[in-house]
C-alpha cells in the first residue's frame, strides 16, 4: 500500500488527478498482478484494476486495494466513462511505453487532458525493498551455479549455441522462468562482440570465450558475466585479463551511496584508459537490474542518475580488440550505506579450462 501512496503523491505534485499504468512490469510492481492483460487507473478517490474476461478472478486474488472492473471492448469509451464519474481533468499516461497509435485513440476520446508523464514508476522501482533484493539474490544463486556448472561442459569441438542451451536447461532445472535476455556466448576473436550472441561457431584451443547470460526468478533477474580461457593463457591474455579484473574490483571498494553514475564508471574507465585501452571500453560500467534486465540508474560516462541504497547494479568493464578478442567480468551489487555488496559468488581470478 505504500507504493500506491507514493503514487498519489507523485499525482499531486504534477497536477493530474488520473494516471494510467499500462507497462507491464509497473503493473506487477503496483499491484502483484501476474498475468498478462491488464491495465491500472489511478485516480483521486478511487483506485482501478481494469482486465477483461479472462483475468478477473486472477486479479481479484492477486491484487489489493483496487476495484476490479471487466472491460472486454470499447476500452476508451468505458476508460472515458470513469473518469467523467471521477471528475477527472488531466489524467497522465506513460509516454515512452504507448504507442502513438494509442495516444491518439485517447486524445480522440477521452475528455480529460493527457498529460505525459517518463519513468514516474521506474524511478521508484531503482530502489528495492527487502522482499525484491531477496528474490533477485536468489537470480543471481541460481546464476552462479550454472557457471559453476558449465566449466565442466566447455571443451573444444562444442558450439557456442550448445553452450547457450546447456546453461538455459540447467538454469530452468534449477527454478528459472525464464531466460534474462540472449544469452551472449561469444568465442576466440569473436569474443571482442560485447554483445556476441552464440552461433554455431566451434570453441577452439586457446579461446578466450566469454559468457553473458542471466535469468528471472519470481519476476526479477540477474545478470552475470565471465571470461575463460579454453587451455592455457597466452601472456596477453592475461594481461588484459588482469587489467579489467582490476578496474572491476576497483568498482567494488569504492562504490557507495551518494555517488554519481558518471563518478562509478571513472572508476573503472580510468584504470583501462591508463592502461592504454580507452578506445576499448565503448560501453557504461553498467545498469540497474530488477522487473527489467536493463533499468535505472544507468551507471555510464554519461549519467546523471545517483547511487542510493537499495539499488542493484551492474559493474561489468571490459576491453574490446577487433580481430583479436575481448574480456569482460560482470557481478551484481547492492548499493549500501557506505559501500555495496557483491550478490555474485562466482570465480573472477582468471579460468583456465584444463583440456
Amino acid at each position: 500500500m505504500k507504493k500506491i501512496e507514493r503514487v498519489h503523491g507523485l499525482m499531486e505534485e504534477l497536477g493530474i488527478d488520473a494516471l494510467l499504468i499500462e507497462k507491464s512490469e509497473n503493473r506487477y510492481y503496483l499491484s502483484g498482478f501476474t498475468g498478462t492483460a491488464g491495465r491500472i487507473l489511478f485516480t483521486e478517490k478511487k483506485d482501478y484494476f481494469l482486465t477483461d474476461f479472462r483475468y478477473t478472478e486472477q486479479a481479484a486474488e492477486e491484487t489489493e486495494g483496487f476495484e476490479i472492473l471487466q472491460i472486454n471492448s470499447a476500452f476508451e469509451e468505458r476508460l472515458n466513462e470513469l473518469l467523467q464519474e471521477n471528475r477527472v481533468k488531466r489524467m497522465g499516461f506513460e509516454a515512452a511505453f504507448i504507442s502513438y497509435e494509442q495516444y491518439l485513440k485517447y486524445r480522440d476520446n477521452l475528455e480529460a487532458e493527457l498529460v505525459e508523464t517518463r519513468n514516474l514508476i521506474e524511478r521508484m522501482r531503482m530502489v528495492k525493498d527487502q522482499a525484491e533484493i531477496e528474490k533477485i539474490r536468489k537470480a543471481v544463486e541460481i546464476t552462479d551455479q550454472a557457471f559453476e556448472h558449465i566449466l565442466g561442459f566447455i571443451r573444444p569441438g562444442i558450439s557456442e549455441r550448445e553452450i547457450a542451451l546447456e546453461l538455459e536447461f540447467f538454469l530452468k532445472k534449477k527454478g528459472a522462468e525464464r531466460n534474462a535476455f540472449d544469452f551472449i556466448i561469444a568465442s576466440g576473436k569473436r569474443s571482442s562482440l560485447p554483445h556476441g550472441v552464440a552461433t554455431e561457431k566451434k570453441i577452439e584451443y586457446g579461446d578466450l570465450l566469454t559468457m553473458d547470460f542471466g535469468i528471472f526468478y519470481q519476476g526479477y533477474c540477474s545478470d552475470l558475466t565471465r571470461t575463460v580461457v579454453v587451455g592455457e593463457a597466452t601472456a596477453r591474455q592475461r594481461e588484459i585479463y588482469n587489467i579489467v579484473l582490476k578496474a572491476q574490483l576497483e568498482v567494488i571498494e569504492k562504490v557507495r551511496a551518494g555517488m554519481g553514475c558518471r563518478e562509478a564508471d571513472a572508476i573503472a574507465r580510468d584504470i583501462i584508459a591508463e592502461a592504454g585501452f580507452r578506445e576499448n571500453f565503448g560501453h557504461g560500467l553498467g545498469h540497474g537490474i530488477g522487473l527489467e534486465i536493463h533499468e535505472g540508474p544507468r551507471v555510464s560516462f554519461t549519467s546523471e542518475d545517483i547511487l542510493e541504497k537499495g539499488m542493484v547494479v551492474t559493474n561489468e568493464p571490459g576491453i574490446y580488440l577487433p580481430e583479436w578478442g575481448g574480456v569482460r567480468i560482470e557481478d551484481d551489487l547492492l548499493i549500501t550505506d557506505t559501500a555495496c555488496e557483491v550478490l555474485n559468488k562466482a570465480e573472477k581470478t582468471l579460468i583456465e579450462i584444463s583440456i
